[in-house]
């Protein structure tokens, strides 16, 4: 995988042209011994290729429109691209109107000259973090294929598509980790903004209240241009702070419970190298976080929001759905009005209760996913997807419930199973959090 700044830098010595990187990513795609036919729902080969015409010419004229113009990207399959219906993973809307302007952070990419190569394949209304989709099939991790390991979700096809080189990045989303836990399974960094920062107009929503828009990309730096792009900034790679006396705060046992053993070992090792480097690591305990299962009670806020939007559909193409996407929609039919406002009453008073006992913290460190990829088909009964999708979803969901911004990063050894630590900062820390993640990089790959 080549960073973004490399593959600018490329383009602008003129040593690759934007068509031949889409003639790349297209050839990845189709090649019916790779994953494309599955990570990918849509391909604007024809689009991608005259978008890449275009930005040669401006880059040869000296007028393109920002340093990463003529770069391929993905796109997760819930973002509106005017003219095309935004399916969601589903079929039930395969046949939806088309949407009638682009979304706006699929406005922002094209104005910086950045090439969609093509819609990505997702869990069904990214109601599921294990990236598992029954209808158009699940594209695997780029670990240990031949056992058929699960991508992560919900942005799966996202990031599958920049491991496997389809795409150079990806724009997915996160209600509950679909960035993080994704990029954690298939090697990758996933950003989780805080959600206020990066418009939802045009994004097909799961729950408003926890949903938000983030890359996945082959490094940090990657992450930030992106980052920046979405949120209407400009482009930028983070200054590293330095990790002398930073506290970083482990919450324990809450985050550790149920490591696979090579899981803990190289979240062990990084821990180890943080700390060589200057950092201050604890593990404590945060009581506020024993509430944390009540605000999943009967689904919680998702299983709520996800239900007021889909119940129509759920009444007429109950059928169509996956199985278990349906399953856990339904469950917001059992909350009432005073369920739903105690809920974010909960939610609220947890946020203060957490910015209180994280005061002088740094950032929250955790293990991303507390196991490996499992194998797809240990997760076909229903008793099995439940318990391992709420073991993967445990302590990325806490970024969300929180409003803040979370980042993975990964830690294990070449050649080894995948394995994600996770950053987690303050609520619009957005830019501390970057440079303390470039500060953790640098030092892991030492």
């Amino acid at each position: 995988m080549q960073t973004l700044a490399a593959t600018a830098a490329l383009l602008d010595a003129g040593k690759i042209s934007s068509r031949a990187l889409v003639e790349g990513c297209l050839a990845r795609i189709a090649d019916p011994a790779g994953e494309g036919a599955r990570a990918f729902r849509t391909v604007h080969a024809d689009r991608a290729r005259a978008m890449a015409d275009a930005m040669d010419g401006l880059r040869r004229a000296g007028r393109a429109p920002g340093p990463f113009a003529g770069i391929p990207v993905s796109l997760k399959d819930l973002f509106d691209i005017a003219g095309e219906p935004t399916p969601a993973g589903s079929r039930v809307l395969a046949k939806a109107p088309p949407a009638p302007r682009h979304a706006t952070v699929v406005a922002r990419l094209l104005a910086a000259g950045l090439i969609p190569i093509g819609r990505t394949n997702m869990t069904e209304f990214a109601y599921s973090g294990l990236g598992i989709n029954p209808h158009f099939g699940t594209p695997l991790s780029p670990w240990d294929r031949a056992a058929r390991r699960i991508p992560g979700g919900s942005s799966s096809g996202a990031a599958v598509s920049v491991a496997d080189g389809m795409a150079r990045a990806a724009l997915g989303t996160d209600t509950g980790g679909s960035c993080r836990i994704p990029a954690a399974f298939c090697g990758l960094v996933g950003y989780k903004p805080t959600a206020r920062r990066v418009p939802l107009a045009g994004v097909l929503p799961l729950a408003p209240s926890l949903d938000s828009v983030g890359p996945l990309a082959p490094s940090l730096a990657c992450a930030s241009i992106i980052d920046a792009i979405l949120a209407g900034a400009d482009p930028r790679v983070p200054r590293a702070a330095s990790l002398s006396g930073l506290r970083f705060a482990i919450p324990a046992p809450f985050a550790l419970e149920g490591m696979d053993d090579a899981v803990a070992a190289a979240f062990d090792a990084a821990c180890r190298k943080l700390s060589a480097a200057g950092a201050r690591i604890e593990e404590r305990d945060f009581p506020p976080l024993s509430q944390l299962s009540t605000l999943g009670e009967k689904g919680g806020l998702v299983a709520a929001e996800a239900y007021a939007w889909h119940r129509e559909l759920l009444s007429g193409h109950g059928p169509d759905y996956d199985p278990h996407v349906h399953r856990r929609i339904a469950q917001g039919a059992k909350q009432t009005a005073a369920d739903y406002i105690a809920l974010h009453e909960r939610r609220a008073l947890l946020i203060r209760e957490m910015d209180e006992a994280t005061s002088g913290i740094d950032a929250l460190l955790m293990p991303t996913v507390t196991i490996a990829p499992p194998r797809l088909a240990d997760l076909e009964a229903e008793e099995a997807y439940t318990r391992v999708n709420l073991r993967v979803l445990r302590n990325t969901v806490l970024a969300n419930l929180l409003d803040r911004c979370a980042v993975s990063l990964p830690i294990h050894p070449p050649g080894t199973g995948p394995v994600g630590l996770m950053l987690t900062g303050e609520t619009m820390g957005d830019a501390r959090l970057f440079a303390l993640a470039a500060a953790a990089e640098a030092a892991l790959a030492s």
